[in-house]
């Protein structure tokens, strides 16, 4: 059968490189991108045929239950960093030689509940740092050969086995000197060497799964037991069914080689065997006695032991017991001679609704008494504690949380006279007020009242406690003084904010994860005086600028108050655009965390740069054009109607004037001493027709807008007449009319030939505003008039200006 198993493997092997070989070139291997910040790939439940790609810097990667068929070579190629690597529950069933190679930083490897025929050695030669390797529950019925442990010299936890294992040989676990922990399930085990396990030395705690072994090869199983039984290693037997006295060979084995921790699960007894389970524990070392899982078939007639000496047990611990015949189980009185001795009893979760106080007062030495998720109630835990008399004089620890109490003032009473007790856990009960007043023993030290329907807090809680648990109630306020208190956990609960740290001057830790915190800052840090943990994360926070900024330097960045829940667990819930967003990684703006200021800076740049604008737009003579363009705009739309008049008259009829007459106040005498005087005649020893001239001092209408007026006087006029002079350059109201008249007489419709210029003195274009760009083109391509000084060459200058005019002679 194994040359057949060996032979299906090498075939399976065979196939699988070659199909890899051919295939590898053609698939793209699918990748796996679900990896947290600490390289953490948990690529379970992926339905993976085959291993994913992932990040070659991850540190633990989880392929469990998936469709994993095949290990090849190159599949695991990149991953030198790789610390953990769990394949369990797929489908495995061929993993290459070399697959692992190179995994020299690997520690833990779990390959259980897969397919594996045969375990092949050279899959561990490479892995020097594994510590931990789980191979349970996979198809091989030995371990094989060359041993596949050998080179493993710091393995600390091993796990192998599985229903289809039966041999095991001495080598098998050669290269395993020392372990932590062992995990052997042979429940089918029919061959096994003496000696096979005895070499692993030191050897901290052996689990055997042996159920075939003890019904039906005891020899064998009393080997197995001899092999791994030391005193201070704890052992563990699962899956066994005790009946009759057949099991008493490999329990005395055990007894005989002092071992003093024995555990048992998934285990099914009766009275019998019972009974001689303790004869054959008589007189040994034996400590502590544990049962996880326990179905009882008989009525706990258990006497006929009461001869035999267990006064070294410590601990008794039930766990998940069923009895099958509850109302036929009779009292445990007859076990005096057990229950003088233990100190520590649990019977946890195995339907237990009350226990006489006849038995209580049995437990003389009993300091830790665990009673949790059972059945008792108020009344029942009274007869159970004697109804507060203090019979339980040297109780220490008291649990009795999971089970339907309803009344704190009830409890209080009766642990009242137990003057030793420093634990009492009353959490995930039925307490749903809290009374005003309460009685407690002074010894008092931890009180776990968490998982209740509590919605206030009275000075019931005793002022002498100093880790106090009222997590998950519904808490909104603590407003009760507690100057002992070391540690308070309030997480699950309902506060906005923390509570008053003045309230507890000696608190180190303070947990209060999963509330409606919106924020804390540092004096509310600060009231605590003493405290150096917080656990504060999985709230609301509204990220503020003052919350952000004392997150990321008074506490991340380090201080007298440690965030021991991890970086990751503060996340910001407002507002809405960072909702999501880890505290620790926001960043906010200048702008929202500084707004007065922002405004402030604000201002006096957009006052500097309107500043500066301003003056460059001066400098450019933007405002005049900007003056002139809504003048022009304003003037256009009154003269509409004039327009409209011209349509239908010819536009010399229209032309009222030969010129338009510009010039500055100061050159008024020239213009009434030479151009016009006598009405307008040039001059009176000539012949020639007067000329009709438009000034404003004259002609312009009063009242009405001075840009009216001009445009009505450049419309009616053929020609506009500038006398330049000096003081018309550095005359305001010359230049705005001058600046006016620019924007009319260069429009694109009255073009150059509409200006005549007169120079009264010698003036150059540059005299000129520079704005004037026109203007000043046309003095540089236009012919202009020069006013002589000398007397006979005046004439001269009246001819041109006729001639510039057009005006015909009389």
């Amino acid at each position: 059968r194994r040359i057949l198993n060996l032979c299906f493997t090498l075939l399976l092997v065979f196939i699988s490189l070659s199909w890899g070989q051919e295939s590898s070139s053609e698939d793209e291997r699918p990748s796996c991108h679900h990896c947290d910040l600490h390289l953490l790939c948990n690529c379970s439940y992926g339905g993976f045929t085959c291993v994913p790609m992932v990040t070659e810097s991850a540190l633990t990667l989880d392929l469990s239950f998936n469709n994993i068929t095949v290990v090849r070579d190159d599949d695991l190629t990149d991953h030198t960093l790789l610390r953990v690597l769990n394949l369990q529950g797929n489908r495995l069933a061929v993993i290459h030689p070399s697959a692992f190679d190179p995994l020299w930083s690997l520690e833990a490897l779990d390959l259980s509940e897969n397919q594996l025929t045969a375990l092949n050695n050279k899959w561990f030669t490479k892995l020097g740092a594994l510590q931990k390797l789980n191979l349970l529950n996979n198809p091989y019925s030995c371990l094989g050969s060359p041993p596949v442990f050998q080179g493993l010299i710091r393995l600390r936890k091993l796990a192998l086995g599985g229903p289809a294992l039966t041999e095991l040989k001495k080598g098998d676990l050669s290269g395993v000197t020392q372990l932590e922990e062992l995990t052997v399930h042979a429940n089918n085990l029919t061959r096994y060497e003496s000696g096979t396990l005895a070499a692993i030395w030191p050897l901290g705690h052996v689990s055997l799964s042996l159920h075939e072994p003890f019904l039906t090869n005891i020899a064998l199983a009393s080997t197995v037991l001899r092999d791994v039984s030391y005193p201070e290693t704890p052992i563990t037997l699962e899956d066994l069914h005790l009946a009759g006295n057949l099991f008493i060979q490999p329990i005395e084995e055990m007894a005989k080689r002092r071992v003093r921790h024995m555990t048992f699960r998934n285990l099914s007894l009766s009275d019998g065997s019972i009974v001689n389970l303790l004869v054959a524990l008589n007189g040994s070392p034996l400590a502590s006695l544990s049962v996880y899982g326990a179905t009882l078939m008989g009525h706990g007639r258990w006497e006929k032991a009461n001869w035999t000496d267990h006064k070294n047990i410590d601990e008794f611990f039930v766990k998940n017991a069923v009895v099958l015949d509850v109302f036929q189980f009779v009292s445990f009185l007859q076990l005096k001679f057990l229950l003088h001795y233990p100190r520590k009893v649990s019977l946890i979760n195995s339907k237990v609704f009350v226990m006489p106080c006849d038995t209580s007062r049995l437990l003389v030495n009993l300091q830790y008494l665990d009673m949790s998720d059972n059945l008792l109630t108020d009344m029942t835990v009274e007869e159970t504690l004697c109804n507060g008399d203090g019979s339980l004089k040297d109780l220490r620890v008291l649990n009795i949380s999971g089970n339907a109490l309803k009344s704190l003032s009830t409890m209080s009473r009766l642990v009242q006279r137990l003057y030793k007790l420093t634990h009492l856990d009353i959490s995930r009960t039925d307490y749903s007020s809290m009374p005003q007043q309460c009685s407690w023993p002074s010894t008092l030290r931890h009180l776990n009242i968490s998982g209740a329907k509590l919605i206030t807090i009275t000075p019931c809680l005793p002022t002498t406690v100093q880790v106090l648990d009222l997590s998950y109630n519904d808490l909104k306020a603590f407003t009760l003084a507690l100057p002992d208190l070391l540690e308070l956990y309030l997480s699950g609960n309902k506060f906005l904010r923390l509570p008053p740290g003045w309230l507890f001057p000696n608190l180190q830790t303070l947990t209060i994860q999963s509330n409606t915190l919106n924020m804390f800052g540092r004096s509310d840090l600060q009231s605590f005086g003493r405290l150096q943990n917080l656990q504060s994360g999985q709230n609301k926070f509204v990220c503020s600028c003052d919350f952000v900024a004392f997150f990321q330097s008074g506490l991340k960045e380090g201080g007298d108050v440690h965030l021991t829940d991890g970086e990751e667990s503060y996340v910001c819930d407002s507002p809405l655009y960072l909702q999501g967003q880890q505290v620790g990684q926001v960043h906010l703006s200048i702008a929202e965390c500084h707004r007065v200021l922002f405004v402030s800076v604000s201002c006096v740049i957009a006052l500097f740069v309107g500043t500066v604008v301003c003056v460059l737009l001066w400098r450019l003579h933007a405002f005049w054009y900007l003056k002139m363009m809504c003048a022009w705009l304003k003037a256009k739309r009154g003269s509409r109607r004039r327009h409209q008049l011209r349509d239908d008259v010819s536009s010399e009829a229209l032309l009222s004037y030969d010129a338009f007459v510009s010039y500055s106040e100061r050159d008024a005498s020239w213009v009434e001493n030479f151009l016009v005087p006598d009405e307008d005649s040039i001059n009176p020893s000539y012949s020639y027709r007067p000329l009709n001239l438009c000034l404003h001092k004259r002609d312009f209408l009063p009242g009405q807008w001075i840009v009216d007026n001009i445009m009505s006087a450049m419309e009616r006029s053929r020609r506009t007449v500038f006398i330049l002079s000096e003081n018309f350059v550095q005359s305001d109201w010359c230049r705005y009319e001058l600046d006016f008249s620019h924007f009319w007489l260069f429009d694109g419709q009255s073009g150059k030939d509409a200006a005549i210029l007169i120079l009264l003195e010698p003036l150059s274009k540059d005299d000129v505003p520079k704005r004037f760009c026109k203007l000043r083109k046309l003095m540089s391509s236009t012919t202009y008039l020069e006013w002589p000084q000398e007397e006979e060459r005046r004439g001269e200058f009246w001819r041109s200006l006729r001639s510039a005019l057009r005006v015909e002679d009389d």
